[in-house]
């Protein structure tokens, strides 16, 4: 949503700018929290019934594998996809490269161009939209819990008797956290296939199917094994949003908006 301060008269040729602050405060959010979204790739697509990777055995094994900065790793990609997120939000091709760069061995690829060209090369064009589906899938039940559990607490806040009815502030941020997190848990079983989609050629004898990846999860590790890494994108809820508030708030002020 366009922030009503747009529409004003006295803020005419602002959009730029709020569009400037809101992707500055989603590059700093994600960088902030990317060894946690690397860490809950790892785990969707490497723990199992019999070898279970929790959070911190995750980071362990990232960091004596690569360095402290290897928990970084994707983070490049995942930041430049910012700004046009809006533009292509339906497309899946950035998140396959960036599944693939977060999952690489050191050495494995050369950079963004060299993780392209060997998929083609590979794999094919085909490589590319992997996880198509249930990524479409899964923005109908993110989308749908994450609005409906906003507007719910907006009118309980508005309904409790407040000064305002524009709640701002720690109001917000907590509405748009809790209703964030119920998104993310709606659609997790679909974001999990996704991810074990994208990351076949990593994974040996993976089924590039959807409905073949639900059935071996299921089979191997039961319903648990679909919220497989569910912990650090938990954790990494919170600190992104506040993090995405206070980078948004001084962007803004430092444009003069």
């Amino acid at each position: 949503m366009v922030p009503m301060e747009v529409l004003k008269v006295d803020n005419e040729g602002a959009l730029w700018k709020f569009l400037l602050s809101g992707a500055m405060a989603g590059a700093v959010s994600r960088t902030g929290t990317a060894p946690l979204d690397r860490a809950k790739v790892y785990m969707q697509v490497y723990s199992s019934k019999t070898n279970f990777t929790n959070l911190l055995e995750g980071l362990r094994t990232m960091v004596q594998e690569g360095g402290f900065r290897s928990l970084w790793r994707g983070n490049g990609i995942n930041v430049l996809k910012i700004a046009p997120e809006y533009a292509i939000k339906f497309s899946v091709f950035e998140q396959v490269l960036k599944t693939r760069l977060t999952l690489r061995r050191t050495g494995q690829y050369k950079g963004l161009l060299g993780c392209a060209r060997r998929i083609l090369a590979q794999e094919g064009t085909r490589a590319f939209y992997r996880g198509y589906l249930p990524n479409m899938l899964g923005i109908v039940p993110y989308a749908c819990t994450d609005l409906a559990v906003y507007e719910m607490l907006q009118c309980l806040w508005q309904k409790s008797g407040r000064d305002t009815e524009d709640p701002r502030g720690l109001v917000s941020l907590s509405s748009v956290t809790l209703s964030t997190t119920c998104g993310q848990m709606a659609s997790y079983p679909l974001t999990l296939v996704r991810t074990r989609m994208q990351a076949q050629d990593t994974v040996e004898g993976s089924n590039p199917t959807m409905r073949g990846i639900f059935r071996r999860i299921l089979a191997q590790q039961g319903w648990p094994g679909l919220y497989r890494g569910m912990t650090p994108t938990l954790l990494k809820v919170l600190p992104a949003g506040g993090i995405s508030y206070v980078v948004y708030e001084a962007m803004k002020k430092t444009l003069g908006v």
